[in-house]
């Protein structure tokens, strides 16, 4: 009987399949306008810069003096305009100073509000539940693949919008060996390997939204924004798309037709997990496209990210394209806010804060010295400053050295 029940079983399983695989596509070949959301805008906008800039925080925290030569910043990082004026536009998260020594080279270091938002950003991320978060959702993320490894490359791509410590590798890896492992991934080198599935783990927010794991219909928000509408036809699709069987993302379905209705939802529940993950539910679309390349998607990602406006936002903003998960925002809010994020916040408000710009900065040993020059000019290396010479200046020329506000 058992043996009768289990067959059964088998039997309905092969059919489920058969049929997935060979549900055919019926998408209607129309065109779908893109209307820009200026709520979603805004959230993308509001963090110009901001990776940037706390990529360059952990360079210069990274080395041992906590400063770092402002020539040697270009081979660090990709920046949107020279170094010397990415750091001028910050001036409270930056300070650029000119060593006393015979021969020197513009610095940079963090100032004292920048550090003290590190120190409680650290904390976060180094505290026993702020640890747990990002090893879970790096574990997650390897979960989402049919090899359950991925290239590091790939994963730096994704870890500042993953929420993970800078260094992951080195500060987060190592606290979990039952997690996590080091391996080599033939044509891509070194890369990281989930050491065994986690049952725990292996379920998608749609899931946990239902309260149990099933292949009954479950459904996608969908929130299109004022002024867009779509052709009957295609909303007619859409419904019928919506009420097809959901497939986990943390289940193989390369069995299904790549080009069928139902491998589309799959896709988009993929798509949707990922973003779920990031803690501003949003990354650029070349994250997404690197991913979808390694996973053996192709161009079905971008598909997928065309054919739902009411799921997925494109913005064009800052630089690049951005893909924003609809419903986790209010406007321009999300609706709720990961730990990390709320730092990101407050370093974004220190971004913005007006400063007064004064061409006296204070040495690391904390002398002053006067660092007016412009970095990157030939002559400053010919320039030995004197501290003698230096207060002969601030005593004579005290009226030209008044502080001026500008707006960053």
């Amino acid at each position: 009987m058992a043996q009768t029940t289990t067959s059964t079983a088998n039997l309905r399983h092969i059919l489920r399949r058969h049929y997935l695989y060979h549900h055919r596509r019926t998408f209607i070949d129309a065109r779908i306008k893109w209307v820009r959301d200026p709520y979603l805008d805004h959230a993308v906008e509001k963090e110009k810069n901001l990776k940037q800039l706390l990529s360059l925080k952990n360079i210069i925290l990274f080395h041992h003096s906590k400063t770092l030569a402002v020539a040697a910043v270009s081979g660090h990082l990709k920046l949107p305009t020279t170094p010397t004026k990415f750091i001028d536009k910050y001036p409270s998260v930056f300070n650029h100073f000119l060593s006393l020594k015979p021969f020197s080279h513009p610095q940079v270091r963090l100032t004292k509000h920048a550090l003290s938002l590190h120190k409680l950003e650290t904390l976060i991320l180094n505290s026993p539940k702020g640890k747990i978060d990002s090893a879970q959702r790096l574990a997650k993320l390897l979960m989402l693949t049919k090899r359950k490894k991925l290239p590091l490359f790939v994963i730096d791509k994704l870890k500042f919008d993953l929420g993970l410590p800078y260094n992951y590798v080195l500060d987060l890896v190592p606290d979990f060996p039952d997690y996590f492992q080091i391996c080599s991934i033939e044509n891509f080198g070194f890369g990281l390997e989930l050491v065994s599935w986690r049952k725990d783990l292996a379920f998608s927010v749609m899931e946990m939204r239902v309260g149990e794991k099933g292949r009954r219909p479950i459904r996608f928000s969908m929130n299109l924004p004022r002024g867009f509408d779509l052709q009957k036809k295609v909303r007619d699709w859409v419904f019928e798309w919506n009420n097809l069987p959901y497939i986990s993302p943390y289940e193989d379905a390369s069995y299904l037709g790549p080009n069928t209705d139902q491998a589309e939802k799959w896709t988009v529940a993929v798509l949707h997990e990922l973003l779920h993950l990031c803690v501003s539910k949003k990354t650029e679309i070349d994250n997404v496209c690197c991913l979808g390349d390694y996973l053996g998607f192709g161009t079905r990602f971008k598909k997928a990210l065309k054919h739902h406006p009411g799921i997925f936002y494109m913005s064009n903003k800052i630089r690049t394209q951005t893909v924003v998960l609809r419903e986790v925002y209010r406007k321009a809010a999300l609706v709720d806010v990961h730990p990390l994020m709320e730092m990101r916040y407050r370093y974004i408000d220190l971004m913005n804060k007006r400063v007064k710009k004064n061409p006296l900065q204070v040495r690391p040993d904390g002398r002053k010295n006067l660092s007016a020059f412009p970095a990157g000019e030939g002559r400053i290396n010919d320039i030995v400053i004197r501290e003698q010479n230096v207060e002969t200046k601030l005593g004579s020329s005290e009226s030209e050295v008044e502080s001026s506000d500008f707006e960053v």
